[in-house]
């Protein structure tokens, strides 16, 4: 990315102890608003206050470059009187700018997950949830946001920096799951087994296995076209193993290495934990034909 040398570098302001909208609205213009906020510097105040001419001119900055998101009551804040009954936040304020600049982000699905995830967390929607008191939900994004207060308490810097690290990996991951319904989608086959759905596809794309397991698939093959590596996993709750399959997958390959779990429902050749195993020079055809000969309810 080229910026332009007569624009002055911004500042955000959000306010201290910043909680998964303070973090989503700064991120969200620092990641995709990047020709004018991608350096920006960040500050923080008081809930609902804004900084003032003195205190911006001691960080080096003139008040036509500063924004506030999350607090002031400005174009990217939602606490007016006015706004209460809108199920907006300033996350979702910063989405729409950031798309109403960018036409192509309208169509990005992971952010747009993003900015509605955290307009519901925003309003409390998490209370509807099922099984709303399970403590699995701790472990979400905007409780540990919160967990830094305990573990880090009044380092705004850290709390910011700890969420926008947590914001980049869901989005990348979101990334991938949207583009695994595609891949499925678009070259998934999909056969029976006897009773057992199968989708077979070839793919780089990991997440392809656990959203088809997702969509209802019991065993999923799938074949990675470049570095030739083969995984099949079937449902934990599968009443099938993978143990004959393995016996045939071992005798038709003398060439790539193959892990089998003890589970009996994962059969592996290579992984980005595993990354010195041979792959297999069998075609994904072939596999399946292995599986269709060795494998039983």
């Amino acid at each position: 990315m080229i910026y332009s040398s007569y624009m002055s570098k911004q500042l955000i302001v959000t306010h201290h102890a910043p909680d998964l909208d303070a973090i989503g609205s700064t991120w969200m213009l620092k990641r995709f608003e990047t020709n004018k906020y991608a350096d920006a510097q960040i500050t923080f105040v008081n809930p609902g206050q804004t900084i003032s001419i003195d205190e911006a001119h001691d960080l080096g900055y003139e008040l036509h470059d500063v924004i506030h998101v999350d607090t002031g009551l400005g174009r990217f804040d939602h606490h007016q009187p006015e706004m209460a009954g809108k199920h907006v936040c300033a996350t979702s304020l910063v989405y729409d700018f950031v798309c109403m600049r960018n036409n192509e982000l309208e169509n990005d699905q992971a952010l747009q997950i993003i900015s509605d995830f955290i307009t519901e967390i925003d309003h409390f929607g998490e209370i509807y949830w099922h099984e709303a008191g399970d403590y699995k939900y701790t472990m979400m994004i905007h409780e540990l946001i919160r967990g830094i207060e305990f573990t880090d308490p009044h380092n705004d810097d850290s709390q910011m920096q700890f969420g926008m690290t947590c914001l980049d990996a869901a989005y990348a991951a979101l990334t991938q799951q949207v583009k695994a319904k595609e891949v499925i989608e678009e070259k998934g086959h999909e056969f029976y087994i006897g009773n057992v759905k199968c989708l077979a596809l070839e793919t780089r794309n990991d997440d392809t296995i656990k959203v088809a397991q997702k969509q209802g698939y019991e065993l999923v093959i799938k074949k990675d076209p470049k570095q030739g590596n083969v995984r099949i996993k079937l449902r934990p709750d599968s009443k099938v193993t993978l143990k004959n399959l393995y016996e045939a997958v071992i005798k038709a390959d003398q060439i790539g290495h193959w892990f089998y779990h003890n589970s009996g429902k994962m059969l592996i050749n290579g992984s980005r934990k595993h990354t010195s195993q041979v792959p297999s020079p069998l075609t994904l055809d072939e596999v399946i034909n292995l599986a269709k000969e060795s494998l039983h309810e």
